[in-house]
C-alpha cells in the first residue's frame, strides 16, 4: 500500500461546508441521494430534533470562514512528509498568525503565488528553478 496522502474534496463536501448557519459542529449525513443532511432538518414539528432550539446567525466577534465554493476539482498526491508539513504550516498559521484556513486554502494560496512569480519572472521564477533542480 502506498504511503502517499490524497487530498480530495468533492463538491457534496464543499455544499457541506455551506451549509445552513447555525449547524456548525453539528455531525453531517448523507442521505440515498448523496445530499449532505443536518440532524433536525426537515424534522416533524413535535420530534425532539425539531423542538431544540437552533443557533441563529453568527456571534458579532466571529468573522466568516474565507471558505468558498469550488466547482473545479484535482486530485494531488503527497507524501506522508508533505502532508505532515502541511499540517503543521496550517497549525502555525492558526497558532501564531490568528489565521483559522483549511489545507485546501494554503494549496491555493501557495500555487497562486508560485504562478504569480513564473509570470513575472518568467526563467528566474522559482518554480523554474526548482524543476530544473537549481
Amino acid at each position: 500500500m502506498s504511503s502517499a496522502a490524497s487530498v480530495v474534496y468533492t463538491r457534496q463536501e464543499h455544499a457541506a461546508a455551506d451549509a445552513e448557519p447555525g449547524t456548525a459542529g453539528e455531525p453531517r449525513s448523507r442521505g440515498a441521494d448523496g445530499a449532505a443532511r443536518v440532524p433536525g432538518a426537515g424534522a416533524p414539528e413535535g420530534s425532539a430534533a425539531a423542538a431544540q432550539p437552533r443557533k441563529r446567525g453568527r456571534s458579532p466577534s466571529r468573522r466568516p470562514s474565507g471558505r468558498e465554493r469550488h466547482d473545479e476539482k484535482i486530485t494531488v498526491y503527497v507524501s506522508a512528509e508533505e502532508r505532515m508539513d502541511l499540517e503543521h504550516a496550517r497549525l502555525v498559521l492558526r497558532g501564531e498568525h490568528g489565521l483559522a484556513v483549511d489545507r485546501g486554502r494554503i494549496v491555493r494560496e501557495a500555487v497562486a503565488v508560485v504562478l504569480a512569480d513564473l509570470e513575472s519572472r518568467g526563467d528566474a521564477s522559482i518554480l523554474v528553478r526548482r524543476l530544473r533542480g537549481r
